[in-house]
């Protein structure tokens, strides 16, 4: 007796090391997903200036990697479930990674970054020909030389980017449908959403790591230790700079194959979590998948595919959470992916400062959130219809808090003769911006060349020739520009490179959305595991996988490739003024209309969330009149030892049976 129960206990250690292996190694295998994902999205505004492309076409290659994950998400999903999953899991990480590293590539293929400027690095500064000349020729203008055009081509390298990440998304299919189909299949019911909780924790690790990369490598210049950073004009805090990139895809390329390797190590099955220390059960486990999988030669693998599709198909509450998901998702996606942007334009801060910042505001309180969602499930034991009801309304607070982000606004920079006049009066933006007037209509200046500068009368102006400056002094960021004949003021009139900084008002804003903004995050991420509960409970265990598969598909499909496109091209609608090639042709944008892209940023999530609230009322609605497996069985095992029990009955009875014949037996021969 006590050999069979040590070999219980060693049976339960082994797998219990096991699971929490599999568990810290798809942890891992999020964090490096997450990280990958997180660095992409903060990085699309330096994408967008390496290769001067619009927004629009900036959220295509942002929706490639959905394309990639669509290419396989059904069939990995449903085949995955037949196969190794771990092997699968690691095999797609290693993919991940090798997207990753083709998306900087063109980095190693391009020349060295050059941004528009009316002031030349490389010219002789004391001929001041990007100054106010009366009379005088711009030497700076944008050329038509076509040889230079030809060099243009080269602009076309953001097409790696585009293929590197359909690649990464194909790497990621197999992680999150095969990742919890097997915890799902081999935990707890009780304890699942508290796996998932930590493992949704490791998808929020990810993008903090991956904001603070962001953060960091946009604050360092594209071409650092190939060029000379003190001889630039921008800042960071310019719409012109471009941050290293590339480099953050390389640190991303390593991490994903370095996560790929313990799942090559993990076992296909594990028995039911709970379950592991009875042989019987092992035993009778090992029996029934035996004879799935010999039924399974019989009917092929394909056979169950189109009745599971269909079953699916008929669940109103399955098909219900997909539409709230799309809608969701389509709101989310693209607020996260332009809230750098959002942050640039609207409080004028750097693209580092910005994504520094969503690191620090938004990320932790939804780790907390997920981890305590989790917590919450597992310790009330929460059935399917008290989840729908927590996720539910939790959403519908944080959604009416959501719509106090309208009021922590901004005014757009005031830029002479795009958002106010050369007088400094706020009027109404117009379309074909008149930036010449009378103090500078002489000067002969370049009128599409951004290179703004700040003059000591709080206005911004497109370039030091079109403020009417005559004189300069200084060399780098330090140049001062003098004897400006649109600058009206007392004295020596002067302004500096940049623009002018927002003031102390718009800072205030910023902290008061970066507040509303973290509790917003908490209380929403406090309601998706709970919700994310009921998709896997209303739905059978042998079309599990399937259904986390298809419901990935559909979201991908509907939201993820088509939301970043329609966005991109509704906030370039909100451009004032695009930047110049050197053949002329526009390229990306330099300021926005802040109102009018505000009211896009979040006008057009709070309509589609709106939306989603529709189905989800439906979902509380069905969940009265439908009773869903294991909805009074938290624990998931009630029914198995139940069987078992039953079977040890049996054997019991059996025994008594045989024992008592046999007494007979013995009787009628004495």
């Amino acid at each position: 007796m006590g050999e069979t129960e040590k070999r219980i206990e060693t049976h339960r250690i082994k797998y219990l090391s096991k699971v929490k292996m599999f568990l810290l190694a798809l942890t891992c295998a999020y964090v490096s997903k997450t990280l990958s994902g997180s660095y992409m999205n903060s990085m699309l505004t330096q994408i967008e200036r390496q290769f001067n492309i619009p927004t629009s076409l900036v959220g295509f290659i942002n929706g490639s990697f959905e394309i990639g994950n669509l290419l396989l998400i059904i069939f990995v999903s449903y085949f995955g479930t037949k196969l190794h999953r771990p092997i699968m899991i690691g095999v797609g990480c290693v993919v991940m990674g090798l997207g990753c590293f083709l998306i900087s590539l063109p980095h190693f293929l391009m020349n060295r970054y050059e941004y528009e400027s009316t002031v030349s690095v490389s010219s002789n500064l004391s001929s001041n020909s990007f100054l106010c000349m009366e009379n005088g020729n711009q030497t700076s203008r944008p050329t038509q030389d076509p040889s230079e055009c030809v060099k243009e081509v080269k602009s076309l390298m953001w097409v790696y980017v585009l293929v590197g990440n359909i690649i990464r998304g194909i790497g990621e299919t197999p992680i999150m449908p095969l990742g919890i189909s097997y915890i799902e299949d081999f935990a707890k019911s009780e304890n699942s959403p508290l796996y998932i909780g930590f493992i949704e924790t490791g998808a929020i690790i990810g993008p903090l790591i991956g904001l603070l990369l962001a953060s960091f490598c946009a604050n360092i210049y594209v071409d650092t230790g190939s060029v000379n950073t003190d001889a630039l004009t921008i800042t960071p805090t310019d719409t012109r700079w471009v941050g290293a990139w590339w480099f953050g895809f390389l640190i991303c390329a390593g991490v994903n194959v370095l996560t790929a390797i313990p799942f090559f190590f993990l076992p296909k099955t594990l028995p039911k979590e709970g379950l592991e220390g009875n042989a019987d059960i092992i035993k009778s486990d090992k029996e029934e998948k035996q004879r799935g999988e010999v039924k399974k030669e019989k009917n092929g693998i394909t056979k169950d595919f189109l009745p599971f599709m269909k079953s699916l198909s008929c669940n109103p509450i399955y098909m219900l959470f997909i539409l709230i998901s799309v809608l969701q998702f389509n709101a989310f996606a693209n607020m996260f992916s332009f809230m750098p942007k959002y942050l640039e334009q609207q409080y004028g801060k750097s693209t580092s400062d910005a994504i520094f910042l969503i690191g620090i505001y938004n990320l932790p309180p939804v780790c907390i959130g997920y981890i305590a969602g989790g917590l919450i499930m597992k310790k009330f034991k929460i059935t399917v219809k008290q989840a729908a009801h927590i996720g539910c309304w939790l959403s519908v607070i944080e959604y009416l808090l959501y719509f106090l982000c309208f009021l922590v606004t901004c005014d757009n920079s005031p830029v002479a003769g795009i958002t106010t006049s050369y007088a400094g009066i706020q009027q109404d933006l117009y379309v074909g911006n008149k930036v010449l007037d009378d103090c500078n209509r002489a000067c002969n200046c370049p009128t599409k060349t951004w290179d703004p500068v700040c003059g000591d009368n709080d206005l911004s102006y497109m370039s030091a020739c079109l403020a009417g400056c005559e004189t300069s002094s200084g060399t780098g960021l330090n140049m001062v520009f003098q004897n400006c004949s649109c600058i009206r003021t007392s004295g020596n009139s002067s302004a500096v490179l940049g623009l002018c900084d927002k003031g102390h008002d718009c800072s205030m804003m910023l902290q008061y959305f970066l507040i509303l903004s973290t509790i917003s995050s908490f209380i929403y991420s406090l309601a998706a595991i709970p919700g994310y509960m009921v998709l896997l409970r209303c739905i059978k265990s042998e079309e599990k996988s399937l259904g986390v598969g298809l419901h990935a598909f559909c979201t991908r499909i509907f939201a993820g490739i088509p939301a970043p496109i329609y966005f991109g091209a509704l906030v370039d609608s909100t451009c004032l003024h695009w930047g110049t090639l050197k053949c002329g042709k526009p390229g990306a944008c330099r300021i926005y209309d802040s109102t009018n892209f505000r009211h896009i940023y979040l006008g057009l999530p709070a309509a589609l969330r709106g939306l989603s609230f529709i189905p989800a009322f439906l979902i509380l609605i069905l969940l009265r009149k439908r009773h869903l497996p294991g909805e009074n069985d938290p624990s998931g095992t009630e029914l198995a030892v139940t069987k078992i029990t039953e079977k040890e009955k049996e054997c019991k009875d059996v025994q008594q049976n045989s024992k008592v014949l046999n007494d007979e037996e013995m009787k009628t021969k004495l």
